[in-house]
């Protein structure tokens, strides 16, 4: 069964740190929806990159409960992409809706600190982000690893660790092995 995952984009995210997880995902055949945050498809980076997305998070809300039809959700940083997402009420019942069926949640740069914790979806867990974002999270254990995998919520640092971040997306959903062979093919 082919895995599902939605990647979300708000003006102002990181490019590296979506268009890796985008890239290594399409390479790992998992079935990848970029949604954009707002009223157009195409949207513009933290450093002035602009990035059409395959539809409109508000269209994919009709199709139903977001958990019946993902596997993973996938948010990058950037400022001010980061803080958009956290404001959108459809991200933020999404992120939720699909933390409380198990789904994976994942998260890096600054998206940890400013998107998932106050929804609650850092509380007890171990977590990485950005440096000194990890201030803003009162109730979760801050790591300075890479990429960290507590449970269903994955959470890395930054553009620098995307690809890691990505490969660990891949383990997670369809192993292992093919997380391997991307990994291998990309050169890292």
């Amino acid at each position: 069964m082919t895995k599902k995952a939605i990647l979300l984009l708000a003006n102002g995210f990181e490019e590296v740190e979506a268009l890796t997880p985008a890239d290594f995902l399409r390479r790992a055949e998992v079935e990848l929806t970029i949604a954009a945050i707002g009223e157009s498809l195409c949207v513009k980076g933290s450093h002035g990159i602009a990035v059409c997305a395959d539809v409109l998070l508000a269209e994919l809300a009709k199709q139903g409960k977001a958990s019946e039809i993902w596997d993973a959700v996938i948010i990058p940083g950037g400022m001010p992409g980061a803080s958009n997402l956290a404001e959108s009420r459809e991200v933020c019942a999404l992120l939720t809706e699909m933390a409380a069926a198990g789904k994976l949640v994942c998260a890096l740069c600054a998206a940890p600190a400013v998107v998932l914790s106050p929804l609650g979806l850092l509380k007890n867990r171990k977590f990485t982000c950005y440096p000194s974002y990890e201030k803003n999270v009162k109730d979760g254990t801050y790591s300075e690893e890479s990429v960290v995998l507590d449970g269903n919520i994955i959470t890395s640092r930054g553009p620098g660790t995307a690809a890691m971040f990505a490969l660990g997306i891949i383990s997670y959903l369809v192993g292992n092995d093919t997380a391997k062979k991307i990994k291998t093919a990309a050169l890292l």
